[in-house]
């Protein structure tokens, strides 16, 4: 499958391929993408935070009501917006397009 990283302000895209079962913030974080995901994973901040393309937001199954309030505590949220570490890669996706939000940071400089 293919991903597509878009900076937030759009003038970067980095491309990437993944496959059914791969964690989207593993995959960006591989491919440089400036998503920290501090609690490695454990959905327990929200520092991978993601937009989804709105073509593809409807692909993916519907946010937990945990993952809902923890993006009630991102900057820049939108109605589209997902923690990258509650996707997981499925197969019938062909393809994926994900805005790195403004302000989106890492601070362990991966």
């Amino acid at each position: 499958m293919k991903i597509k990283f878009v900076s937030a302000d759009g003038a970067n895209v980095t491309e990437a391929d993944g496959k059914t079962g791969d964690r989207l913030l593993e995959i960006a974080q591989a491919h440089g993408q400036a998503l920290e995901g501090t609690c490695e994973g454990q959905m327990a901040c929200s520092t991978c935070h993601v937009i989804i393309a709105p073509e593809d937001f409807d692909k993916l199954p519907h946010a937990s009501a945990d993952e809902d309030d923890l993006l009630d505590l991102a900057a820049h949220v939108t109605r589209t917006s997902r923690l990258a570490c509650q996707i997981l890669l499925e197969e019938s996706w062909d393809s994926l397009t994900v805005r790195i939000p403004p302000d989106a940071y890492d601070m362990q400089g991966r």
